[in-house]
């Protein structure tokens, strides 16, 4: 039904412009609404075309992006700490897109600290940030936080962080949040802690809308980072391609897999 009333009506035009990204600007209940894998009879959205999400148009910047010339940080937790169950996935995942994006700086399970994080941000020019752990949105900022080896990373620290780099001449471009739910909220939540990221001034968010399976992230992640890598492709049609490839396999074609990925904010 939502495809019916959102974008049949609007097929005829998007195939006379070889229209290749769609760009959502949602409202109320619609911001918790993964439109990819809106489906048509015989395809989802994402197979058509790649999506993006904006909290608004006129507050969303659409210049290109560069990631081969971006430096990394890597940070992520596997050990199951704080009561949190352990997430397996993570210590390949993070081997992986070290290895992908030349990455130089990783903080994993015991270095991975706030304290860790803060002295890397204060010292180090990142362009892209990507945390693997368990994160949540509670819909308050005392509940709402990404999991570390001994504390938790709330939202107005994740702001301070970010908000190191808005001096420099490379700021931190691109937020990939490879966690649980880390999207998550009510209709008043700015699409959680992503939206706090995007409003601290980071031009793209990578977050999700409910709780994913481990290995599937750990899959979704890496290819959208080995598609990052070509300059002929926005940050939308990496992760587009990224889907894609779980959808043609048959263990995770289903959208509990790869649907609750989103792109916020630049989807150059």
């Amino acid at each position: 039904k939502l495809y019916d009333w959102l974008i049949r009506p609007a097929e005829t035009e998007l195939a006379a412009n070889d229209t290749d990204t769609l760009i959502i600007a949602p409202d109320g209940a619609l911001r918790l609404i993964p439109f990819s894998t809106l489906n048509d009879g015989k395809q989802f959205l994402i197979e058509k075309y790649a999506v993006g999400t904006v909290p608004a148009i006129q507050l969303t910047t659409s210049e290109e992006f560069q990631a081969e010339k971006a430096d990394i940080l890597l940070g992520g937790l596997s050990d199951a700490v704080q009561e949190f169950t352990p997430l397996p996935g993570v210590k390949d995942e993070l081997a992986e897109v070290k290895q992908i994006m030349n990455a130089e700086d990783m903080l994993f399970n015991t270095d991975f600290t706030v304290s860790n994080l803060t002295g890397e941000f204060k010292t180090n020019p990142f362009g892209i940030l990507h945390l693997a752990t368990h994160g949540v949105f509670g819909g308050s900022a005392k509940d709402s936080f990404l999991l570390t080896y001994n504390s938790r990373l709330d939202m107005d620290h994740l702001e301070e962080l970010i908000g190191l780099s808005q001096f420099r001449e490379q700021k931190v471009e691109l937020l990939t949040l490879s966690a649980c739910q880390t999207a998550m909220g009510n209709e008043r939540a700015a699409l959680g802690l992503a939206g706090v990221a995007v409003k601290a001034g980071v031009r793209t968010a990578i977050a999700t809308l409910w709780f994913v399976d481990d290995e599937a992230t750990s899959l979704t992640i890496r290819e959208f980072y080995k598609q990052l890598r070509n300059p002929n492709l926005s940050k939308a049609r990496a992760l587009q391609n990224a889907q894609k490839k779980l959808i043609a396999q048959r263990r995770f074609w289903h959208p509990i897999y790869w649907g609750p990925f989103l792109l916020i904010g630049n989807w150059m």
